[in-house]
């Protein structure tokens, strides 16, 4: 018997990534983006889920448009926190494991020391408050979850950092990226993978899931055009330089002690993947 999976958020950049990867491996896989089914109908979630009755529900819908939240928040939390507890209260209905996509913007930033999975949590903006109301109803509604929280996800769909550096050194010789952001990269297939292994085991819970090591974002820049082997001036500027109206975490650096701790496959340095990644482009 083949294990039922339904996906929700499937035609984003991460959702795509996990469909292809759950095929593969044998799964029943349902993916539904929001023309399927609208999260934020409680009705239709209802109704989709008991029909199907998934072993396992990847909810990784959400709405991810940090700047666009400040200035419409009742939508980011209609999503994130209300869309989350209807996927929560359906897939509890129906016995499913749930695991949700959550964020580093749960956290401030202002730490000098990476962020653990019980380090406390305080998000700066609405983006952050909506997805961290969003594992709070995971937490009250369902008893077998996993909340993975990630961050500078890339990878070959959707728009990402990655893509947007690759375009504009192709344009312009020279750039000006953040460097007083720290963070941890993390490529959507090995975000797939450790999501897929979480699964397959009861190990519930939260989770840090990125690429291991940190840098920051001029770093980062620097390294894809060096892999691309691309001529491009990349000169540090600061947050302040590229005012925006939501404000970032300065140091959202993960530490993955779930993973180690539950004994699960650690994750490859993130300048490893980013090789993987540019070469299969």
């Amino acid at each position: 018997m083949s294990q039922r999976v339904l996906i929700t958020g499937a035609n984003g950049q991460l959702g795509k990534e996990l469909v292809e990867l759950f095929n593969e491996k044998g799964f029943e896989v349902y993916g539904f983006g929001r023309d399927k089914m609208d999260i934020t109908n409680q009705a239709q979630v209802q109704e989709m889920i008991s029909t199907l009755k998934p072993n396992i529900v990847l909810h990784s819908a959400a709405h991810t448009q940090v700047d666009l939240a400040e200035s419409e928040p009742d939508q980011a939390f209609l999503i994130n926190a209300y869309g989350t507890r209807n996927v929560a209260v359906a897939a509890e209905a129906v016995g499913a494991k749930l695991l949700y996509v959550s964020t580093d913007y749960v956290f401030d930033g202002t730490n000098n020391e990476p962020y653990n999975e019980f380090s406390p949590t305080s998000p700066l903006g609405v983006y952050g408050k909506s997805k961290l109301a969003g594992e709070q109803f995971v937490r009250d509604l369902h008893s077998k979850f996993f909340i993975v929280r990630t961050s500078w996800v890339y990878g070959k769909h959707g728009a990402n950092f990655v893509k947007t550096m690759l375009k504009l050194g192709k344009e312009r010789k020279e750039l000006s990226v953040v460097a007083d952001q720290r963070g941890c990269p993390t490529y959507t297939l090995d975000l797939a993978n450790v999501i897929l292994e979480l699964v397959n085991s009861e190990k519930y819970g939260v989770y840090h899931i990125s690429n291991s090591g940190s840098c920051s974002w001029y770093e980062f820049a620097k390294e894809i055009f060096k892999v691309s082997e691309m001529k491009v001036q990349v000169n540090p500027c600061t947050t302040a330089d590229f005012p925006r109206p939501a404000a970032r975490p300065a140091n959202s650096v993960f530490e993955h002690m779930s993973i180690k701790l539950n004994n699960f496959s650690s994750i490859r340095h993130w300048k490893e993947a980013l090789s993987t990644f540019l070469k299969n482009t």
